[in-house]
């Protein structure tokens, strides 16, 4: 079982905390096994007529044996409890650190489709099921197994054919765990896949409480939460259903062994056929027995349920990454030159979903290229081919002559710096987010970034300088200030191709002139590939690439372009025209990026 193999896997890292479990186990079993018999041998004593003034002295003895057993039973459990838990929660860790490596491996498509809710569930929630499974069940499991096995020994030495008959019950009971493992690990792991939707609807909510609040939703999306935490409980409840038939069960099958002790028992004791201390013994020894059976029961559940959780676990890294890297990658370790070539490149994100078709572009080291075009054309898909967070469908691209295919991922994305239209800030501080780009960096290097982006005046206006903390992505500043953090960023990572998504549009005009300006600064001496929000951002771009329909229209400068009266020239005309009006025109074209 997959499942089970990722548990095992690192459980086997443990070995020091899997050994002293073990041994505490086992001495607890037969700490377990000695505690009846010294019941019965008090019991023998105070009973036999010639046992004489020794008596008092053997149940003395008797007495402070008990007491050590006790004593060592309480060690032993501690020890038990704690190595077990030792190792459980070295397993979640570990797990949990899996997952998380295996999600950054998986490339952007997966993610297209899922809510980082339902991933964190995965991450956190079903792994830490696993806990139950190392700590708890699986010791458990072994302990009681092992208990059956010696009070079966005893019962069957001391009268066999009583023993058996005891233990008629027990096939009932292994057919009953059959058949609630059959329906309550599918019930569980509903249980799972329901507290995923809620984490994900909350995380998308608390996400988005200003759109909620602007939008005056409370009250609909309160409903929407609602929804989910119903169908959670009711999938917990069916889950609870199932358990509160099985334990019954099990416990009345239990019951019927000593309904059968207590029939022929005392009929063998009547008949002077056992002794009386051997049939209160016996009596003790069929708990113990029974003992462990419930406890398998109650085991049983933590088991179907931590199953439940290291079956999503397993069905998670079983996902293989898109973007695949080869064995034999060849690593750049030298600074590329940043000559980058399109091959007849197409890509399609799903069967018929044709981006881009038979794209051919040469990019010169140095070189400022701009991509323009109407929305959807697939400008944003071309830039994100290159450090490979997609692979192109057919065609190659390369990089200084090799294909990037060949490379490893890492070293080819160590060579690209990206400054996306949304920019991305991490909870931290201004120093911590602009580090991000070179966690080694100096602090003359931070500050000379920071500098070079624009950023450096509005940071040491901040209550703490670079050491205020922004919140969550970067809510405490301006959209102009989190867009010069991300070219600080940039800056400080000093890689040789960059990839700008310009979002200037939505800032006002003295903030857009200070991106630009420290964007000017980034590009210097740069392979840059822009795309193109406002065009009069990229007149001076060596080449601009028109895209439609997925194709390139047509290339070359600025001056080339607006003299062939093509595509370029009508995006032109109908930005001047919103820019001088502040309306759009022109037949519903747009030139922004969605």
């Amino acid at each position: 079982m997959k499942s089970l193999r990722t548990v095992v896997r690192h459980l086997k890292k443990y070995k020091l905390a899997l050994t002293l479990t073990v041994l505490s186990m086992l001495a607890l079993v037969g700490i377990q096994l000695i505690a009846p018999q010294l019941i019965r041998t008090m019991i023998s004593t105070v009973t036999d007529p010639e046992a004489g003034s020794d008596a008092i002295g053997t149940v003395t003895r008797l007495a402070l044996l008990a007491l050590v057993v006790y004593v060592f039973r309480a060690m032993l459990r501690f020890v038990r409890s704690y190595s077990a838990h030792v190792a459980g929660w070295h397993v979640v860790a570990d797990v949990r650190h899996e997952v998380y490596r295996h999600l950054q491996r998986l490339s952007l498509r997966f993610y297209e489709d899922k809510q980082t809710g339902q991933l964190m569930s995965r991450t956190v929630n079903d792994s830490n099921l696993l806990e139950q499974l190392v700590a708890h069940a699986i010791p458990d499991v072994l302990v009681n197994v092992l208990m059956l096995i010696g009070v079966t020994a005893v019962l069957v030495s001391m009268s066999w054919p009583l023993a058996l008959l005891s233990m008629l019950p027990i096939p009932l009971i292994v057919l009953g765990m059959r058949g609630f493992a059959k329906y309550v690990r599918p019930a569980f792991r509903q249980r799972q896949v329901e507290l995923g939707e809620l984490n994900a609807a909350l995380n998308d909510n608390i996400s988005g409480i200003r759109e909620i609040q602007a939008f005056t939703r409370e009250d609909n999306e309160s409903e929407r939460i609602w929804e989910r935490i119903v169908r959670h409980r009711d999938s917990l409840l069916k889950a609870l259903k199932l358990m509160a038939v099985f334990h019954p069960s099990v416990e009345f099958a239990a019951a019927l062994g000593t309904i059968v002790l207590i029939y022929f028992g005392g009929r063998l004791a009547l008949g002077g056929a056992l002794p009386l201390a051997d049939l209160v013994a016996f009596f003790l020894y069929l708990e113990l027995l029974y003992q462990p059976v419930r406890a398998l029961s109650n085991v049983w559940e933590n088991i179907q349920q931590a199953l439940a959780g290291a079956d999503r676990i397993a069905e998670l890294l079983e996902q293989e990454p898109d973007v695949a890297e080869r064995a034999d990658a060849h690593v750049l370790d030298d600074r590329a030159r940043g000559a980058i070539r399109l091959d007849n490149v197409s890509f399609q994100y799903a069967v018929g979903d044709v981006v881009l078709r038979d794209i051919d572009l040469d990019i010169a080291p140095g070189s400022v290229v701009a991509l323009v075009g109407p929305t959807g054309v697939g400008k944003s898909t071309l830039s994100m081919l290159i450090p490979r967070f997609y692979d192109v469908t057919a065609g190659a691209i390369t990089l200084d002559g090799r294909d990037i295919r060949d490379l490893s991922l890492e070293s080819l994305r160590n060579q690209i710096s990206i400054v996306l239209q949304d920019v991305f800030l991490f909870h931290g501080t201004v120093r911590e987010n602009i580090l991000f780009g070179r966690p080694d960096a100096s602090d003359a290097a931070l500050v000379e970034a920071a500098t070079i982006a624009n950023a450096a005046d509005f940071i040491r206006e901040l209550p703490n300088g670079f050491e205020t903390m922004i919140g969550e992505r970067g809510v405490k500043l301006s959209g102009g200030q989190r867009q010069r953090l991300a070219i600080a960023r940039a800056v400080l990572r000093d890689a040789p191709i960059l990839i700008l998504d310009e979002a200037t549009s939505s800032v006002d005009t003295e903030t857009e002139l200070l991106i630009q300006q420290a964007l000017e600064r980034l590009m210097e001496g740069r392979t840059t590939l822009v795309i193109a929000h406002r065009l009069s951002t990229i007149r001076s771009a060596d080449t601009i690439v028109v895209l439609k329909d997925g194709r390139i229209a047509e290339q070359g400068r600025h001056e080339e372009l607006m003299a062939s009266d093509g595509l370029y020239r009508f995006l032109n005309r109908v930005q001047t025209a919103d820019d001088l009006w502040g309306e759009p025109i022109g037949d519903g074209v747009e030139t922004e990026i969605v």
